[in-house]
């Protein structure tokens, strides 16, 4: 009967992802989204977004495809000064190869600090975990 519970258990922690191993390379492509921006790295930037990929900034802004991403977040990243930081909070699997990531976005060190929320949906490919896509989120009341 034991081993039964077990097996159950085991099977829900694989079909939710691999754990420890997935949050930590998912944590790792929002960490070299980051480093992209403020590096101005185009290249490395576009490798972490899934072809299809889009994006629903704070403005309003749609952003469809990976060439739109890009352009735009480096547009955004010339135009607004400050150190992006993205505090992943919590990783949901809701398939096996598709994950969605939850946390606080801060641009620190401008006027007055930006504080958001981002939602990134991550999709597993050939080469790892990637962005297909970003939500950015500012509070409600806030501008």
């Amino acid at each position: 009967m034991l081993w039964l519970i077990g097996l159950g258990l085991l099977a829900a922690s694989m079909a939710s992802g691999e754990g420890a191993a997935d949050d930590a390379a998912i944590r790792e492509v929002v960490k070299t989204y980051l480093a992209a921006r403020e590096q101005k790295d185009e290249k490395l930037l576009a490798s972490v977004f899934t072809a299809d990929a889009d994006q629903l900034v704070s403005s309003g802004e749609w952003r469809r495809g990976r060439a739109s991403l890009v352009e735009g977040t480096m547009a955004s990243s010339a135009k607004e000064a400050g150190k992006r930081t993205v505090e992943i909070e919590t990783i949901r699997y809701v398939a096996k190869d598709v994950a969605v990531a939850d946390g606080r976005y801060v641009i620190a060190g401008a006027a007055e600090d930006r504080r958001m929320w981002s939602t990134f949906v991550l999709r597993r490919e050939a080469g790892g975990w990637k962005i297909a896509a970003i939500r950015n989120m500012l509070p409600a009341g806030r501008r």
